[in-house]
């Protein structure tokens, strides 16, 4: 077995392990997701009346809230609508602003004008006074929150996707395949997309992280749906006033958002690295 001597070695082999753990730590809170029951010990609505409050021990791991819920049971149910907030709104706005980036960018004039005048405006409002302002209006409820969050995005990917747009349809090839009878959907098809997604697929995968964070931030703020299984936002909302006797019920919540989202932004480093051709030829 051979190990790496060079320091550019070493620093690739952590950089390797680094994604290889990320991307477990992603893998074991999906399947946390999708199959709780086979993780959790308990159900999360499950109530032991004479375990209230007890520190995290082997019997509760992260500890029981004051309805001697068990803390761990309740993150792992939670992590259903969290990563939900995360995919679904990262889904919606990337469509919907790569749709207008594209629309934007390939017919150009007064239509890019009037496009990118209106992302304008939504790029001078902070993502998360957007977020909030349409949550608060609408109400509480997860498809709110998923709207919300996904319009805070949507001026990223849309200017995203217009600047790759620009970039691409003057290239030769787009001009000959322009020359030759192409429409302009077998264009941008055929050669447009298949060129210019890269960068929004890195985009989207960087922005799974901070949608599961401002979707949280709604959440603790009481903006969320009020259900049976809270989110981790809404379980941190609800431990906050525990926080002097009850730390667990904040703490580990916190934890669960943390290393998701730093797991997800080990990854998405790692497709931007992937997917950028001058380190591809390098």
């Amino acid at each position: 077995m051979r190990f790496p001597t060079s320091l550019f070695q070493k620093r690739l082999a952590v950089s390797e392990l680094l994604v290889v753990v990320a991307a477990l730590v992603v893998a074991f809170i999906i399947l946390c997701a999708i199959v709780p029951g086979w993780i959790a010990p308990y159900l999360p609505t499950e109530m032991l009346t004479d375990q209230l409050l007890q520190a995290p021990s082997a019997a509760h791991l992260f500890g029981t809230d004051y309805f001697g819920r068990d803390i761990f049971s309740v993150v792992v149910y939670g992590s259903r609508d969290s990563l939900f907030i995360g995919f679904a709104s990262v889904i919606i706005g990337g469509l919907v602003g790569g749709l207008i980036g594209v629309i934007s960018g390939y017919i150009g004039g007064i239509v890019d004008t009037i496009l990118m005048r209106l992302i304008d405006v939504l790029m001078t409002i902070p993502g998360i006074l957007l977020a909030l302002a349409i949550a608060a209006s609408l109400g509480p409820s997860l498809f709110n929150i998923v709207l919300a969050v996904a319009v805070s995005a949507i001026p990223g990917y849309a200017r995203v996707m217009r600047g790759q747009m620009i970039s691409i349809k003057s290239r030769p090839f787009i001009m000959a395949s322009r020359s030759i009878g192409s429409s302009n959907i077998q264009i941008l098809w055929k050669h447009v997309l298949p060129n210019s997604v890269s960068p929004l697929l890195v985009m989207a995968t960087l922005g799974i992280g901070s949608s599961i964070l401002m979707g949280s931030g709604l959440s603790f703020l009481g903006l969320g749906l009020i259900k049976e299984v809270p989110d981790w936002g809404t379980l941190l909302s609800q431990g906050r006033g525990y926080l002097t006797v009850a730390w667990w019920i904040c703490t580990f919540p916190g934890l669960a958002i943390t290393i998701f989202v730093i797991a997800v932004n080990i990854i998405g480093d790692q497709v931007r690295d992937v997917l950028d051709p001058k380190k591809r030829t390098a």
